[in-house]
């Protein structure tokens, strides 16, 4: 222990002695430091922020009235080959087939709140003007438990469907393309040519383009009679208490109805994808940025090495091993290591924090935002603090590799 402390000692003397180097070394830790905090804080919170948008604006399962991979041919499940061409499909509109089966058996397990609609694809018009749009038939009682949307109304709300009457809830840029202002009444008109006046009872803003200017509330009922389809719905959206959990939710209930049900995982795949690609960039910069800072360290270590040389050959003759002068000049690396690190906190927190005062608004790009989104985690502190030791123990130990091979008779012989 008397040993290990003696070489305790050494080092920071060492280190000490080299006041105006060591300081350099220890400020090109800390701002290697503080900014991959920073950094980490600033990409982590602007991941975290896109994912939550993800998961609170769209449904964690999204069950329509798809199949996966298209149905089997009769003849096929009669004959091993088979060979069938000119198939003209059949003129129905499909919808899930026993809706109220479907959904009586999804509440009886399922961990979450869920609400069937009918989405009706056609056309709005007020005064001359039209737009394609999305009719959707909603509960709404039901709709609000699974639909941030309704933390988006300008005016009016979800309630006033459940008045009952021809009522619409429709986004704030469908009303200014078309023209209408709340108490107006408009024409929608499906594909089917049916066409439905509706009184406008609520505008929305969620800031995403196309649900501001192509989506429209109506009651479920109004969409049946829309569409000509009584009793029918095409989509049942599923809000789960634990999101994490839609893809296992998603297979089974895939497996048991027979229809397409997309977790909101696959269905954002390809970002998520790019997510974890931009994380591993982050971190192979976060390593640059500390194989820079390990630079100054290893200069440092290598002048004491050098300047230290006599010194050296005195201790091994006084018995200290080579493990020992490579234990010494690696405690020397990673004392600065250290020092920068706790400076490298310090920067890193106030870097952070003043990136989470900032305050813009985007409203051009479909997307609003006030603050940059930052998160704090103690993660990005002890990651960024990894990274600068292991730096400085490589940085400390090559040098120390040198030094612990030096023969004290030469180095002594030499000097005198």
């Amino acid at each position: 222990m008397s040993a290990m402390r003696l070489i305790f000692d050494i080092a920071l003397t060492h280190v000490a002695g080299r006041g105006r180097q060591t300081l350099v070394a220890v400020i090109g830790v800390a701002v290697g430091v503080g900014f991959s905090i920073a950094m980490a804080a600033l990409m982590q919170g602007g991941q975290d922020d896109f994912v939550r948008q993800l998961v609170d604006t769209m449904p964690h399962v999204d069950v329509t009235d798809e199949q996966r991979t298209a149905r089997r041919q009769p003849a096929e499940d009669l004959f091993e080959a088979v060979a069938i061409s000119g198939l003209r499909p059949r003129d129905d509109r499909r919808g899930i087939i026993n809706p109220t089966k479907a959904v009586s058996w999804l509440e009886e397990w399922m961990p979450g709140r869920l609400a069937a609609v009918l989405n009706v694809q056609g056309v709005i018009r007020y005064s001359g003007r039209e737009v394609g749009a999305v009719v959707i038939g909603i509960e709404p009682e039901k709709e609000m438990r699974v639909s941030p949307i309704v933390e988006d109304f300008e005016s009016g709300s979800f309630s006033a469907l459940a008045a009952g009457g021809n009522n619409v809830v429709i986004g704030d840029t469908m009303a200014s393309r078309l023209g209408a202002a709340l108490g107006d009444t408009i024409t929608a008109i499906s594909s089917e040519g049916r066409a439905r006046n509706f009184k406008i009872v609520g505008l929305f803003h969620t800031g995403t383009t196309a649900r501001d200017e192509g989506e429209g509330y109506v009651l479920l009922k109004n969409a049946q009679i829309l569409s000509n389809r009584p009793n029918a719905i095409n989509e049942i959206r599923i809000k789960l208490d634990d999101p994490n959990a839609a893809p296992s939710i998603a297979h089974r209930v895939e497996v048991e109805l027979g229809y397409k049900a997309v977790a909101w995982q696959e269905a954002n795949e390809s970002i998520l994808e790019a997510l974890v690609v931009r994380n591993v960039i982050m971190y192979t910069v976060v390593a640059a940025i500390m194989l820079v800072a390990g630079f100054g360290i290893f200069n440092i270590v290598s002048t004491i090495t050098h300047e230290k040389a006599r010194d050296i050959a005195i201790m091994k003759s006084l018995g200290f091993s080579e493990t020992d002068m490579r234990r010494l000049f690696v405690i020397e690396g990673l004392a600065i290591g250290i020092a920068g690190s706790l400076l490298g906190w310090t920067l890193g927190f106030a870097i952070t924090y003043a990136l989470s005062q900032v305050r813009f608004e985007i409203a051009a790009t479909g997307q609003e935002m006030t603050r940059l989104p930052i998160a704090w985690s103690v993660l990005h502190y002890g990651i960024s603090t990894g990274f600068a030791l292991a730096s400085a123990a490589v940085a400390g130990y090559l040098p120390a590799r040198r030094a612990a091979r030096v023969n004290p008779v030469d180095i002594i012989r030499g000097a005198t």
